[in-house]
């Protein structure tokens, strides 16, 4: 299967720039994708990794319907260790992203993890997706074990006479 269908399936709609995939599941399939810094249409953006597991990102979304990035932000705010990582995290994801540039671009995205400006936590997903991405990110450290393993049985895309769909038989594992 192709990983451009295969990530557009999973994320329920096109994409907008070609992706790389840096993480797979498995099952093989794309779990973390890497995305350019300018899409195809000019557009800054800013998230280098984006989560494109459907089982991740709904474990992710529970996390932040029930608050995880307000308690995140408290916990983090409370210890200057993990501010001062989370600063590191930050700069690393910029100086990363912002390599890939196109010489002179302008405007650039700008911002850490997701785009973030400040100490803030924009998104758990982006924070994941950069821990998953095997980089140093305490916040996305603390997220994973509420989303790992991702174990499911079966895969969430299928091809069918040669057209990439999501997987009706597909569920979320107990």
């Amino acid at each position: 299967m192709n990983d451009q269908s295969v990530v557009a399936i999973q994320i329920d709609r096109p994409l907008r720039a070609e992706v790389e995939v840096v993480v797979r599941c498995h099952l093989a399939l794309p779990v973390v994708v890497s995305v350019p810094p300018i899409l195809e249409d000019g557009t800054p953006f800013p998230t280098r990794y984006w989560l494109s597991c459907p089982l991740a990102a709904r474990r992710v979304a529970r996390l932040e319907s029930a608050g995880g990035i307000a308690r995140l932000e408290a916990f983090v705010a409370s210890s200057s260790e993990l501010r001062d990582e989370m600063a590191r995290a930050n700069a690393a994801y910029a100086t990363e992203r912002d390599a890939a540039l196109p010489i002179g671009v302008d405007p650039a995205p700008t911002g850490g993890v997701g785009g973030n400006e400040g100490e803030g936590l924009k998104c758990l997903h982006a924070h994941y997706a950069h821990s998953a991405a095997a980089s140093a990110n305490p916040v996305g450290a603390i997220v994973a074990p509420f989303v790992e393993p991702l174990d499911c049985a079966m895969p969430c895309v299928r091809e069918v006479n040669s057209q990439v769909e999501r997987n009706p038989e597909w569920s979320e594992p107990p």
